[in-house]
């Protein structure tokens, strides 16, 4: 399916979906100046899942932020299928995203006032692209919602409105998927449909998904784990399992915390 309709704008696959070269992003000044990413360098190829895990303030929303061009680096280059995420100006930056990246949120925002088919085909209309109504019906097929193309959001239940979330995502075949919590508001049942969409995302559709999530279950359903202490990556896991990602993190909270009792004293 991910050689067939709806791929016209979008963008020729390259072996690289995303590089970060020595990213760093800093907040205020002088003595109030904290560190969130520092001198983060990584590259993700094409067709793959990979999670972002780290303790709290680690800074893994801000390295989904800036790799996904919503916050810009304090330095350091971003390159999203080899091409740098530039712009002299919002407008620039905004067209580069709809291009490139495509996003999931913990909060699925769904137009209320549009039906499923609607919210899927509104990124094609949002970029004046002719809109493929039959190819967004597959991709709708394909999560699971057929029955429910004339159905409003509020008539769905929390898995389902993500699903359609998804499914708005893939009609316009991003070269990367970033998805921020996705699971956080849904139930254990739902939870897991949707990971195992994503999965799915990435070995049918081709597509490049990464996630940031709190949570070691949601984890092991990618390819590899990345590890964030202290704006750092300090360990990458591959196969992963919902235990290995736990142990993991407990050391590596467990490292954090003395650092920081070290660094009072």
């Amino acid at each position: 399916m991910a050689g067939t309709r709806g791929g016209s704008t979008a963008q020729h696959r390259t072996a690289e979906a995303l590089r970060l070269f020595a990213v760093s992003k800093t907040y205020g000044e002088a003595s109030t100046q904290v560190t969130a990413l520092d001198n983060v360098s990584l590259t993700l190829p094409s067709g793959t899942f990979t999670a972002v895990m780290g303790p709290s303030g680690s800074g893994k929303s801000t390295l989904l932020q800036c790799a996904a061009g919503l916050d810009r680096p304090t330095r350091g280059h971003v390159l999203v299928a080899g091409a740098e995420m530039t712009g002299d100006d919002e407008t620039a930056l905004t067209k580069f995203r709809r291009e490139h990246v495509g996003f999931i949120f913990q909060h699925f925002n769904l137009l209320p006032t549009l039906t499923v088919l609607q919210n899927v085909m509104l990124p094609m209309r949002l970029a004046r692209r002719k809109v493929d109504r039959a190819y967004c019906e597959t991709i709708l097929q394909r999560v699971g919602l057929s029955g429910r193309l004339d159905h409003l959001p509020a008539e769905l239940s929390g898995g389902q409105q993500q699903r359609v979330a998804i499914a708005r995502t893939l009609v316009s075949r991003p070269s990367v998927i970033f998805a921020d919590e996705p699971t956080g508001a849904l139930d254990t049942r739902s939870a897991r449909e949707v990971l195992a969409l994503l999965q799915e995302a990435v070995r049918t559709f081709g597509q490049t998904v990464v996630m940031v999530t709190h949570d070691p279950v949601a984890a092991s359903y990618a390819d590899a784990v990345l590890f964030l202490a202290d704006g750092r990556i300090v360990g990458r896991m591959t196969h992963p399992t919902a235990e290995a990602v736990a142990e993991r993190m407990t050391h590596l909270g467990d490292a954090v915390a003395e650092r920081h009792a070290i660094a009072v004293v």
